[in-house]
């Protein structure tokens, strides 16, 4: 854990960074936490120097409720890479970190080398199906407040395929989001409808360069969410991977051939 903004936050490092190296933000996705990355990490420790964390509010980090927005964490994010002496690092957000990472960028225009992003909501308007829909959408969270975020989260567990998931990597994310922890965290994305119309406004702006990855099978987070973003950022690469919405974890080694194929010069390319 680290203290950051007043926040325990929790994160995960490789090992020391050596002299040139590169350095890398991953920010975990939701329902998931840091070990989101456990099938990849050792793939993209041999390209970059790693610092994974939770976010506020996810995993197992202390929530804050005004940090609970993609610009907000758009910042908080940007504090992460001040708290950690990290110059000029690429930023991997899946998922939640879609929009946030993206706000970074915009945020401070040659703060970050480069992002990934993807399967995670940033069409206007909102192209979002199934649960992630049924949850931004609904009238308030009480109903959710009532359901212990553990039964919430064993259910979107069911959508990953192909992966067998480790037992203690599957506690760690039911009791990241027990009790009412997982109806909190449901602000965030509650959040687009607000926050993704400026998100939209900002893309034409954004220098950085921006790796889309996306399961062509997403049934949560369709294609044209990875679309819009291709459509309108100015240096960016789009690719597709026959799995659903977990990439990470449904084809870790496509997905981590991707990433360190973009670090190690791809990035330049767009």
């Amino acid at each position: 854990m680290r203290t950051i903004d007043g926040l325990s936050v929790r994160f995960a490092e490789s090992a020391e960074r050596t002299a040139g190296q590169q350095d890398a933000i991953l920010l975990s996705p939701w329902p998931e936490s840091i070990f989101a990355f456990n099938p990849i990490w050792n793939r993209l420790a041999e390209h970059a120097h790693l610092v994974a964390v939770d976010l506020p509010g996810f995993g197992g980090s202390e929530r804050r409720d005004d940090l609970l927005s993609p610009r907000a964490m758009g910042e908080f994010v940007l504090g992460v890479a001040d708290a950690f002496g990290l110059e000029n690092p690429h930023l991997v957000g899946p998922d939640v970190g879609t929009s946030a990472s993206l706000f970074a960028a915009a945020a401070q225009p040659g703060r970050l080398r480069s992002v990934v992003v993807g399967s995670g909501g940033a069409a206007v308007p909102l192209q979002l199906e199934s649960v992630l829909k049924e949850w931004v959408e609904a009238p308030d969270l009480e109903p959710y407040r009532s359901v212990d975020g553990r039964h919430i989260v064993a259910a979107a567990m069911e959508y990953i395929e192909g992966y067998a998931m480790p037992v203690e990597i599957r506690e760690d994310y039911l009791a990241s989001y027990e009790g009412e922890k997982f109806a909190e965290s449901m602000r965030y994305a509650r959040t687009y409808p607000q926050q993704l119309p400026i998100l939209g406004d900002l893309l034409p702006e954004i220098q950085t360069p921006v790796q889309i990855i996306s399961g062509s099978n997403d049934a949560v987070v369709p294609a044209a969410n990875p679309e819009f973003l291709h459509g309108r950022l100015p240096h960016s690469r789009s690719d597709f991977i026959d799995v659903g919405h977990f990439v990470w974890e449904e084809a870790p080694d496509e997905y981590a051939a991707l990433i360190t194929a973009w670090w190690d010069g791809g990035y330049k390319t767009v």
